[in-house]
């Protein structure tokens, strides 16, 4: 089978897209597949404070940036939903939802992760109608209304400081007694009038009236006793896991769904790479991404030269 390309990316966030820079403007064929907007999780941050040489910037800015700086040197950006990955060995064949494939030497997965649901009732049937995982995409809906930010975490905070913009009134409810995000995060929120910290409680069942979300119940962790929270919105930050659905019939190594990869970001099937958020590491950041990305494409072209 004739290789259509020599390096194919599925992902488009900021590890995908600099994989895509590096291997482009190494002078190699290259193809990202991606079945949404690119930049990954950095189109649904309102702010990123923490990316070397960038004070503050909007991180569906940064993602645009991102992007035309990927396509610069020749990269296509192809949209699909990749459902399959197969090994030929001298050759991988990628399968799209809608039958398209597309064959590389190399792939390297940068697909991140999926936010992690409730799973309480009326969650999913609500998704749209009040429930949202993004808060910069449907933050301006809730005008002048309660919502509920689900989680300790940084993102957790952040998305409820960006909502307060909006918002009459926020709960931010978490299952310990602590917030786990960075103390400058948690400051912030102390300052914040609007925000209301409701602590050792956990999301039981959502509220529906007229097709909407109009309530949340809510159980002490400790007495089992259950309150009702009146809000209009529902926004879960509990975490996430890695989107890797579509390597279900390779024999790739993994931890909890995490790839595993060596030092340069090759998993154990030769050719097949992962970075980023999707790979096992200890920190999962922009700037991790983009090194990781790096990596393989630099580890890709040295090893094509060599062949």
């Amino acid at each position: 089978m004739e290789l259509q390309y020599e390096v194919i990316i599925i992902g488009a966030g900021p590890a995908g897209l600099t994989a895509a820079l590096y291997a482009s403007r190494a002078g190699m064929k290259v193809a990202i597949i991606e079945k949404s907007a690119p930049g990954g999780k950095l189109v649904k941050t309102h702010q990123i404070q923490n990316y070397p040489g960038i004070n503050s910037i909007g991180g569906a800015d940064l993602a645009y940036q991102m992007y035309d700086h990927a396509t610069t040197f020749g990269a296509e950006y192809l949209y699909g939903d990749v459902v399959d990955v197969v090994d030929e060995k001298e050759y991988k064949r990628v399968i799209c939802e809608d039958g398209t494939e597309y064959t590389a030497k190399a792939i390297i997965v940068a697909t991140g992760t999926v936010e992690r649901m409730l799973q309480i009732p009326h969650e999913e049937e609500m998704i749209g109608r009040g429930v949202s995982y993004c808060a910069v995409c449907d933050g301006a809906f809730f005008k002048d209304k309660v919502v509920t930010v689900i989680g300790g975490g940084n993102a957790a905070l952040e998305e409820a400081l960006y909502l307060t913009q909006f918002v009459e009134k926020l709960y931010i409810v978490i299952r310990r007694d602590v917030f786990r995000a960075e103390e400058k995060i948690q400051k912030d929120i102390e300052k914040e009038p609007k925000i209301q910290v409701i602590t050792k409680h956990v999301p039981k069942e959502i509220v529906v009236a007229d097709q909407h979300v109009s309530g949340l119940w809510i159980e002490n962790v400790e007495t089992h006793e259950r309150m009702l929270l009146e809000t209009a919105g529902i926004f879960p930050y509990i975490g996430s896991d890695p989107a890797i659905g579509f390597l279900k019939n390779l024999p790739i190594d993994a931890d909890k769904g995490y790839l595993l990869v060596d030092e340069n970001m090759e998993t154990n099937i030769k050719g097949i790479y992962a970075c980023g958020d999707i790979r096992k590491k200890q920190l999962r950041q922009v700037v991790t991404a983009v090194s990781d990305g790096a990596i393989a494409a630099q580890h890709i072209f040295h090893t094509m030269m060599e062949d």
